[in-house]
């Protein structure tokens, strides 16, 4: 794997299994260390607008259903292929001419999550709410600008070969990061409060926000000292409808004609893939603290010791994808979200059961690791290398838009019903995505890839 290669696009049923070793081998790469800083970088911001939000609101005393509804801030990600086509192709005035195409939407993206998580950190959602939410807004919004430019870098440093390598490590280097803003930002908040471990101290969040708008740092430095992966050159548009149609509509057409009728399958597994997690996670840090769980408790627990699970499930998964197939390893990650939903129902039972705990969290963790690092794998064999970010951001935004719509009304449903039925319910809604799999399994080797004189330089 080299900085210099520009990866074709092909389908995942066939891409070349890798011996035993060389799989090993490929995650002691540069690009590999690379992706695992800017996985760092692209975790970091989620949980602070999402999951780790929640657990302060909710310790803030704002209501369950108003949580749930603003979680819609994270459909922010869901959408990022509306500006996903500028991203790709529009310059930045300095600093594009500075650090090239993606590393300069990096570095923008980075800099304006940094602001809103200041102002995230200066706000008490308990004086007034709104302004909290406008900052995560931007927070999010920015977030998924760098997913978009991330994605794309990603893509463009190293051929289809690698991309489940570069997927785990950059799951890796995410999980991570989840484990700071999760676990850590919980910790912080935790010393600062002193012996207060249950009541609202907006001094502790604020320093605690502070601490992680300080360690976007790491991605910083990374976009900073990476080397730009080489792009193949566009040929200048005419007038302006020209740019347009070559911005914002060939990708999208690109797409369909390239997979005709198979794209509606395609399309359809992305859209419901994740959706059992995604939907069970919005309620996941207000049931910690509903069923009595500390800070310390939830920090040691789901955010350290389950994303250690993760990482060990987004290693496997990588590993199982490129000597077994991505699609195998899609099927056993959708399976295992399911089943592990069903041992959050049985764990609402239990009340304050922190060995309980321990076993769901890391069950389900592993399971998260597995599929994610078995998807992003399948994303990312899906694009064309000509419009690599706009074509990846319309993926991973499909992923997310009816997942989170959907999980906005979980508080509403906890509210009527509990989280025993919750959990239940959201593992049957991965019922649908065992058949696509199955589908999208069937129709892909009929799929031809991009031909290598379109694909790469």
């Amino acid at each position: 794997m080299n900085d210099t290669t520009s990866p074709a696009s092909t389908s995942p049923v066939e891409v070349k299994k890798l011996s035993w070793l060389a799989a090993l081998k490929v995650y002691l790469e540069p690009a590999s260390w690379r992706m695992l800083c800017l996985g760092f970088s692209a975790g970091l911001p989620l949980l602070l607008v999402l999951g780790t939000l929640s657990f302060r609101l909710r310790e803030a005393g704002i209501d369950r259903s108003t949580i749930g509804f603003l979680s819609w801030v994270g459909l922010a990600y869901g959408f990022k292929w509306v500006w996903s086509p500028l991203v790709d192709r529009m310059p930045l005035p300095l600093l594009t001419r500075w650090l090239g195409r993606r590393r300069s939407w990096l570095l923008l993206a980075q800099l304006t999550v940094v602001a809103g998580l200041v102002g995230m950190a200066l706000l008490d959602p308990q004086v007034a709410l709104e302004p909290v939410v406008w900052c995560a807004l931007v927070v999010a919004f920015a977030s998924a600008t760098q997913d978009i430019a991330l994605d794309a870098f990603r893509i463009e440093s190293a051929d289809a070969q690698h991309q489940a390598a570069l997927a785990a490590t950059y799951q890796t280097g995410y999980r991570l990061a989840m484990i700071w803003a999760g676990a850590g930002v919980l910790w912080v908040a935790a010393r600062v409060a002193g012996a207060d471990t249950t009541s609202y101290l907006h001094g502790a969040w604020q320093t605690a926000y502070l601490v992680m708008a300080a360690s976007m740092s790491l991605g910083v430095l990374t976009v900073l000292l990476s080397p730009e992966p080489a792009q193949r050159d566009m040929p200048p548009a005419r007038h302006a409808a020209e740019w347009l149609r070559g911005a914002l509509v060939e990708p999208f057409a690109e797409f369909i004609r390239r997979y005709r009728w198979q794209a509606a399958i395609i399309l359809g597994l992305i859209a419901v893939y994740r959706i059992s997690d995604v939907v069970m996670g919005i309620m996941a840090n207000p049931f910690y603290v509903d069923m009595g769980y500390t800070k310390d408790e939830v920090a040691a627990v789901t955010k350290v010791f389950g994303v250690i699970m993760t990482l060990l499930g987004a290693f496997i998964g990588g590993v199982l994808s490129m000597r077994l197939g991505v699609m195998r390893i899609l099927m056993l990650g959708a399976v295992l979200s399911a089943i592990t939903n069903v041992l959050f129902a049985w764990l609402a039972t239990r009340g304050h059961d922190l060995t309980a705990l321990v076993w769901v969290i890391s069950a389900d963790n592993l399971a998260s690791g597995i599929a994610s690092a078995a998807f992003i794998a399948y994303l990312s064999s899906l694009t064309n290398v000509n419009y690599s970010a706009t074509q990846y951001a319309l993926f991973s935004s499909m992923m997310l838009l009816a997942p989170k719509w959907l999980a906005g009304f979980s508080g509403v449903y906890v509210d009527a019903h509990g989280y025993e039925a919750f959990f239940s319910g959201t593992a049957l809604l991965g019922a649908p995505v065992l058949l696509l799999v199955w589908l999208a399994s069937r129709v892909l080797p009929l799929v031809h890839p991009v031909p290598s004189d379109k694909a790469q330089d």
